[in-house]
């Protein structure tokens, strides 16, 4: 019979690469973890660890397990999921969710909000993370469902440990301080945007990489010329003059200063995608599923329309 805690490290070791990364993740010491591995091993009768310079490997005795693994944790998944729904079809429990920063203000906490009244059983929790991170807290179990960008360096679509699923797609708007030459035009491409001086977020975040990368697909490589954390800070940048930048549309804008929002030409329009994603199995869990059902009723709410938004009393768009 194989002990699921120690299949868990054997997984966590292919997730994460080492043996002293999934024990970091998993909570245990180095040499616990390889314990657990090895333990595995002899109960199987197989060799899953082998010496690799300084490090050790998995075998290949170990990854033609872990091609069985993940089915067996999506079973017991499903069938965790299966138990909960027939004890009580009423989505009860806490519930971790984790997701890039607009998702949590522009998805997540309506839907808290809403759920809260409909099911007062229910806890959700709450807290941001960038999109490799949102992977591995789910990975880990220290999350139950994710709300991210579908990036270059993420699981693909079909990774047997996740279910992605699309959500929305977020287009990018321009933000212009109100008298910039830019502001409200119709026909806006990513090519009129090549000798602006640009305010973009910071090196290491999803959308930066992303918004790099779409101006290089456009044939320019842009002008950086002030970096920020949080949107606010980039709004407030840009109404101050220092440079434009490329917003997401579900990103808030604070009242002040002054900006004003422009859509871009449809023919040429920078989009992102968001993703839910759960462990592969658990979705069909009624707190997971309920989740899940209100963040696509919140999406379709969201989506439609080419708004152009001007934060100020006498600006005009």
């Amino acid at each position: 019979m194989i002990d699921l805690r120690r299949l868990r490290v054997l997984r966590a070791v292919a997730y994460y690469g080492t043996v002293t990364a999934a024990a970091e993740a998993l909570h245990l010491t180095p040499s616990a973890a390889s314990q657990q591995v090895r333990q595995l091993g002899r109960e199987l009768g197989v060799v899953l660890l082998e010496p690799h310079g300084r490090n050790v490997r998995l075998t290949m005795a170990a990854r033609k397990l872990l091609e069985h693994a993940d089915a067996i944790v999506e079973r017991w998944q499903r069938a965790e999921a299966e138990l909960r729904t027939a004890d009580s079809a009423e989505p009860v429990g806490e519930l971790w969710l984790s997701g890039i920063t607009t998702a949590v203000s522009a998805l997540f906490v309506p839907a808290v909000v809403r759920l809260a009244k409909r099911w007062p059983g229910l806890r959700l929790r709450l807290r941001e993370s960038e999109p490799p991170e949102s992977f591995d807290l789910l990975f880990s179990g220290s999350v139950d469902l994710v709300v991210t960008m579908l990036v270059p360096e993420g699981p693909p679509a079909g990774d047997a440990r996740f279910d992605q699923r699309p959500l929305l797609d977020d287009p990018y708007d321009l933000l212009t301080p109100p008298d910039h030459p830019l502001a409200g035009r119709t026909d806006l491409t990513l090519a009129n945007l090549a000798e602006e001086d640009w305010i973009v977020s910071m090196v290491g975040t999803a959308c930066r990489s992303e918004i790099v990368a779409m101006c290089a697909t456009a044939g320019f490589t842009p002008t950086i010329v002030h970096e920020a954390l949080e949107w606010a800070a980039v709004a407030t940048m840009v109404g101050h003059g220092l440079g434009i930048a490329l917003l997401p549309r579900l990103a808030p804008l604070p009242m002040e200063p002054a900006v004003v929002r422009t859509p871009m030409s449809i023919v040429d329009s920078p989009t992102r995608r968001l993703l839910t994603v759960t462990r592969k199995g658990s979705a069909a869990d009624p707190a997971i599923a309920a989740v899940l059902a209100e963040l696509t009723e919140i999406a379709s709410e969201r989506v439609g329309g080419r708004p152009r938004l001007v934060r100020s009393p006498d600006a005009v768009a």
